[in-house]
């Protein structure tokens, strides 16, 4: 006997209410026309990757940042209109860019 049943046996007059979902409609990244940064450098000895140059507002970068460190399964922020990657991940960054219809360049080895 699920929850249904219980309510219906205890209250026989209850007209359920009918389940409103959302449509769920996939956030659209603005894709811009200049190419983003990808870039290496060594903070503290530490190797980081950095994205740059994205002209999109904030909270679409950050949306990015986040599927990036999701797919990555990697450590990040985003700051100072940059995304910071934990370790050297450049090419792995730059197909999930293009993919995702970016325009990528390589900046730094």
């Amino acid at each position: 006997m699920d929850l249904a049943d219980q309510v219906k046996n205890l209250f026989p007059d209850h007209e359920p209410l009918p389940e409103e979902k959302a449509a769920e409609v996939p956030h659209e990244l603005y894709v811009q026309k200049e190419p983003m940064i990808c870039k290496f450098e060594k903070r503290k000895g530490k190797a980081t990757t950095i994205i740059e140059g994205y002209e999109g507002s904030d909270e679409d970068f950050k949306i990015l940042a986040k599927e990036i460190k999701t797919k990555l399964s990697v450590g990040g922020t985003f700051k100072d209109d940059s995304i910071i990657i934990q370790g050297d991940y450049r090419d792995k960054i730059m197909e999930i860019l293009k993919l995702k219809g970016f325009k990528v360049k390589r900046v730094g080895g």
